[in-house]
């Protein structure tokens, strides 16, 4: 039934899919589409170079491509049924302007999937922690289906985490399973549209970020809020307790509230380190027993996680110093927790694109607390983060930690490994965008470990 609705949605309909992205960003939801019998037309400001890697995956299917540029007539309703926008897109685009202006309907890849899906969601959002509390959630609830009290099918998981594209195997997906989401604050910003929230919505923390896209932060609050504020009677949330701006929206949901962590703290057995991972085990720990996963079975779970790819993520030692990528990190907030993580000293590579937030608490922490000894200076950012870094240690009268600009992350590489000795953390945690210089943080993240694997 539910492939039936969705053919009749879109079938002979023409649909412009905006923003295809070189990593696939538009891939899933243009499949999607062009096997639902869509006329499907992707517009992306890139070139055909630059999405290779995009089109050689929708190769099998007849797609019109205008690449390059945007085309002013795609965006009137003599010509679209339909546009379909990357979370990413800025709501004051001209061009959605002119689709707006034709009346035309504006959706996302999330707002179809939410439309669609027939299983129950649980969603994860926040400024930092998101993505390992959603791979937490998802490796208890894997492990808890063995489980004879547990009454759900299979397990999914997505939103920003993983490379499954869950829109492209909706119609695998029953009303007995169980998706797992990590929701960002552009996806629940579109979500308001149709007044989509989670069944079971988390929240792991709220500090200002992305306030490049978001016009302030009552802006960016206010597109997290959505995850709880169409959410039904029945709904769910789980909200940190220890977080005081999440400690205000409990009455934000029609839905039942429940608070992590428990009181008393219990420590979690963990293999990666660092409180902030407390913290969001802890969320897991409480999703799992909405779902009667049993304590032990969700422990064990734990124990058995070994962290996702640039996030505290261990790369390597070499010449007993410990390298760790951590390019996940964008935000002051979660480079502080990546170096609270560590009690030895450091060395840090720390900048990138300007994310418009301020970096005054974190400069604050490098030069007070005396734990970072070197901090490599990267990115569009660099020079503000030198005279930052300069008057706030001629503010308190210190002299560390020292640092340097650099131009490229193989310098920075290079220049920690020349001021870290035995006994000491190197950490990529940039607390930067990365587009500047990199595709995206995953982009970043690969080339700092194969420089890090390489040296010798």
């Amino acid at each position: 039934m539910n492939c039936v609705n969705i053919r009749n949605r879109f079938a002979g309909r023409r649909v412009l899919v905006m923003g295809l992205g070189s990593f696939g960003g538009g891939v899933g939801v243009s499949r999607f589409l062009a096997r639902a019998g869509a006329q499907v037309v992707v517009t992306d400001l890139r070139s055909s170079e630059q999405l290779s890697d995009s089109l050689d995956q929708l190769a099998d299917l007849k797609i019109e491509y205008h690449l390059g540029e945007h085309h002013r007539e795609d965006f009137t309703a003599a010509k679209t049924d339909l546009v379909v926008v990357n979370p990413a897109v800025k709501k004051e685009s001209a061009y959605l302007g002119i689709a707006r202006e034709n009346g035309l309907e504006l959706t996302s890849e999330m707002n179809l999937f939410f439309e669609f899906c027939p299983a129950r969601i649980v969603a994860v959002t926040g400024s930092n922690g998101k993505s390992t509390t959603t791979a937490m959630i998802e490796a208890i609830l894997r492990q808890g289906r063995i489980e004879p009290a547990v009454q759900f099918g299979r397990v999914w998981v997505g939103g920003n985490l993983g490379s499954e594209n869950l829109l492209s195997r909706l119609e695998k997906i029953s009303g007995d399973d169980v998706v797992v989401l990590e929701l960002s604050s552009f996806q629940l910003y579109d979500l308001a549209t149709i007044k989509g929230s989670p069944d079971v919505a988390v929240l792991t923390n709220i500090s200002p970020n992305h306030l490049d896209w978001h016009v302030s932060m009552e802006h960016y609050i206010w597109a997290k809020q959505n995850i709880l504020r169409f959410q039904k009677p029945a709904g769910i949330a789980v909200l940190n307790r220890l977080d005081k701006e999440i400690a205000s929206w409990a009455d934000i949901t029609p839905g039942r509230v429940i608070w992590y962590p428990d009181e008393p703290e219990e420590q979690i057995e963990l293999q990666i380190p660092g409180s902030h991972n407390q913290l969001n085990a802890a969320a897991a720990i409480a999703v799992a027993r909405l779902f009667d996963v049993q304590n032990d079975s969700a422990r064990q779970a734990l124990r058995n996680f070994t962290g996702l790819p640039h996030r505290l993520e261990r790369v390597r030692e070499f010449q007993g110093v410990q390298y760790y990528n951590d390019s996940i990190a964008t935000t002051p907030e979660s480079v502080i927790a990546a170096l609270d993580a560590f009690g030895q000293d450091k060395a840090l590579i720390l900048g990138g694109y300007d994310k418009k937030i301020s970096l005054e608490g974190l400069i604050e922490r490098l030069v007070c607390r005396g734990d970072v000894s070197f901090v490599a200076l990267l990115g569009q950012m660099r020079h503000l983060l030198a005279e930052q870094l300069e008057s706030q240690k001629q503010a308190q009268g210190l002299s560390g930690p020292n640092y340097l600009m650099v131009d490229t992350l193989e310098q920075a590489v290079a220049e920690v490994f020349a001021h870290s000795h035995e006994g000491m953390v190197a950490l990529l945690s940039p607390g930067c965008a990365s587009y500047d210089m990199f595709e995206n943080f995953q982009d970043r993240g690969c080339q700092f470990r194969k420089i890090v694997e390489k040296l010798e």
